[in-house]
């Protein structure tokens, strides 16, 4: 971690009291370094899905951490998310003898000692670094950036967590576009080791670097960066690819088995494309499709598949509906659905 410089000036034989005093106040200035305070207090706004993991993350590397929520019922949802998760990692440390009981008991009561809970988003006002993983809807976070911006201190870092929304247009409504952010992690934040840190053509290189240095210091995290481009490194590639999966099922070129079959054990992928898709909600995917054809209209990469529109319109989400171009039995495919 960076820390900030003071000068100090020692006076040995200074005569007067008033050069004795002058030479005290030096010694608290500080000087002007090109190396950025690191990040110590963190506002995480929105405890779902995303948010809570973001939180505990940053708690468990040691900084302080607001979450902040609208309603008391999804903040106390959010704080049982943690507590709930932050003593199944440590269980299992204890379980594989990696920790003894009383060491994961201090450790739990570190981590939470180091969370704040508000439904008062005044409560995040002086913190370092903001971000928000709040519902993915421009209409809703450019209003919330804009009052943000205005709320926070000056030099605080503003960072959505956004999976595929536009950057930029979040930092221009923020007032400070260079110090804005992506920060994209990916569910669920406590396992996933990747963060993806997105710069705009407006963010300053010290935020750059400070949001880099920051998604670095989180436990067991691997910190890529790239463009405001759409979907960013991951998702640019990852959901082209189950479009043209679909693709193929729309034009019956092959079964939905053999498709995720043939990426399993061809390519090396731990789940198939339209498996996939099941698991990250068909609604999501097609939402995020919908979204780059209206603003990449001539983008032939992005396209909405036929079979996909039809799954969402019949309320067949995949996964979180239990039933998509597979049947669900919790977190499992089960087989391939009629």
């Amino acid at each position: 971690a960076h820390r900030s410089m003071l000068w100090a000036t020692s006076v040995r034989q200074a005569r007067q009291p008033l050069a004795r005093a002058a030479a005290a106040s030096a010694a608290c200035r500080p000087f002007s370094s090109d190396v950025p305070a690191p990040v110590k207090t963190v506002g995480v706004v929105g405890l779902g899905l995303m948010g809570h993991g973001i939180a505990q993350a940053a708690a468990t590397a040691g900084m302080a951490v607001t979450g902040v929520e609208r309603e008391n019922a999804a903040l106390e949802l959010g704080q049982s998310r943690i507590e709930t998760s932050v003593d199944r990692i440590l269980g299992k440390q204890v379980a594989k003898g990696k920790l003894d009981q009383g060491a994961a008991d201090a450790e739990a009561a570190r981590i939470r000692g180091n969370l704040r809970y508000d439904t008062d988003i005044a409560s995040i006002a002086n913190c370092d670094l903001v971000i928000e993983a709040i519902v993915e809807d421009m209409a809703i976070k450019v209003p919330f950036w804009n009052q943000l911006g205005k709320l926070c201190k000056p030099d605080a870092i503003f960072a959505s967590n956004t999976s595929s929304l536009p950057i930029t247009a979040q930092a221009e409504a923020s007032g400070r576009a260079d110090r804005f952010v992506g920060l994209h992690f990916f569910n669920p934040v406590q396992l996933m080791r990747l963060v993806e840190v997105i710069a705009t053509e407006h963010t300053s290189e010290d935020t750059f670097t400070q949001a880099k240095a920051w998604a670095a210091r989180l436990p067991d995290k691997v910190v890529v960066s790239c463009k405001d481009t759409p979907g960013f490194i991951v998702n640019r590639l990852l959901v082209p690819n189950i479009a043209q999966a679909l693709a193929m099922l729309d034009r019956g070129d092959a079964s939905v088995q053999d498709i995720d079959v043939a990426m399993k054990l061809g390519a090396g992928h731990p789940m198939g494309p339209v498996a996939l898709a099941d698991y990250v909600g068909l609604d999501t995917t097609c939402s995020i499709l919908k979204g780059w054809v209206q603003a990449f209209p001539s983008e032939p990469a992005f396209f909405v598949p036929k079979c996909l529109e039809a799954k969402v319109r019949q309320g067949h989400l995949g996964r979180k509906s239990g039933k998509g171009f597979y049947i669900w039995d919790g977190d499992k495919p089960t087989q391939v659905a009629p």
